[in-house]
């Protein structure tokens, strides 16, 4: 039986081989490429990133905030790199998904026959 670790390993090297991830990366290069369009992007990230830590901690998010969010979002989506960025990394998303689901799979047949049992 093979080791686990060469199998994750294997499948590591599969993703970063995958026409979604190589999609991905180059549409993540043409954003980086462009001062103004990763400009964009990176105010795109911060703010996503100040309401998830606001979140997790508990903390309310304003009315403001969440209009700035909206507005900051509205002009990404204007930006035809990033919202091709946005597809592409929800198709390498979904790919990872499915192959979670796969690995899982075993639990889930576990978990499940003994909650038949019952």
């Amino acid at each position: 039986m093979s080791n686990i670790y060469d199998l994750a390993n294997d499948l590591e090297k599969g993703l970063r081989e995958s026409e979604e991830f190589q999609a991905l990366k180059d549409a993540y290069e043409k954003v980086m490429e462009d001062p103004s369009t990763k400009q964009m992007f990176d105010n795109f990230r911060d703010t996503q990133l100040e309401l998830q830590q606001k979140q997790m901690q508990g903390e309310e998010i304003t009315q403001e905030e969440v209009e700035k969010a909206q507005q900051v979002v509205e002009l990404v989506q204007q930006n035809e790199d990033i919202s091709k960025l946005m597809e592409e990394e929800q198709r390498l998303n979904t790919l990872i998904g499915d192959v979670s689901k796969i690995i899982t799979k075993p639990l889930e047949e576990l978990y499940g026959e003994d909650e038949q049992q019952q």
